[in-house]
């Protein structure tokens, strides 16, 4: 739920930004609305990391925190964070150190293989993301028409794949959307990791994700927390 410290900033985000909306489809030709609806996407971004008070972070340690909160066990490593926030191996270690000494994540090496350190958010952690700026995005897509957050919840997820697709980069999605996926018993059964999947495992990023045909996702709305 969004707190209604959130709400009006929420609102006023919202009608900004689809003033603004309005005004390019009706006066774009289609190439120009593609270019500006990706500055718009990139504004928005900016916008919701401009809030007051995020210096506790920087941005990079946001998103980290905010992909260990939200990955799956077998994604909590920096070599998957480097892959989803597309930066170096060294750069993305150099973020989750930082946040580890300041006590937002703790690692523990990972049940299935000794080899592999995994980093978990902690208590700090999870407090600090009830301040997270994104926040304020959030909160303007939970005001939208439900029709409009549908739309989204399909539009947005097919964009990053093309965006990494492009890249020769992996995409990163949860497992209704992803071609390992066989639901079975309470949960399903990822056949890459050839493991059993937790109800709570559905809605997580994977680092070993592979989009399904668009025509063929079922849409699963998990109830764990992220």
């Amino acid at each position: 739920m969004v707190s209604y410290r959130y709400y009006f900033r929420a609102l006023r985000l919202v009608n900004m930004m689809s003033k603004r909306y309005r005004m390019l489809m009706t006066s774009r030709t289609d190439p120009d609305l593609a270019e500006e609806l990706a500055e718009l996407i990139v504004h928005l971004g900016r916008a919701a990391r401009s809030e007051a008070g995020t210096a506790v972070l920087t941005p990079a340690q946001w998103t980290a925190l905010r992909f260990f909160a939200r990955a799956n066990r077998r994604s909590r490593t920096p070599s998957a964070f480097a892959s989803f926030h597309a930066t170096t191996r060294g750069t993305a270690s150099q973020t989750v150190r930082a946040l580890e000494r300041a006590g937002y994540l703790c690692r523990s090496r990972d049940e299935t293989d000794r080899r592999s350190v995994r980093y978990d958010v902690t208590e700090a952690g999870q407090t600090l993301l009830d301040r997270d700026p994104l926040r304020v995005l959030a909160g303007a897509i939970a005001v939208l028409p439900a029709p409009d957050r549908a739309a989204l919840s399909e539009i947005v997820p097919a964009l990053s794949a093309a965006v990494a697709s492009q890249r020769g980069g992996p995409s990163f999605g949860s497992c209704g959307d992803c071609v390992h996926f066989q639901p079975a018993g309470a949960a399903g059964h990822c056949a890459c990791l050839a493991a059993e999947l937790a109800p709570e495992d559905l809605g997580r990023l994977c680092a070993s994700f592979a989009a399904k045909p668009p025509d063929t996702v079922p849409r699963l709305r998990p109830g764990a927390r992220t």
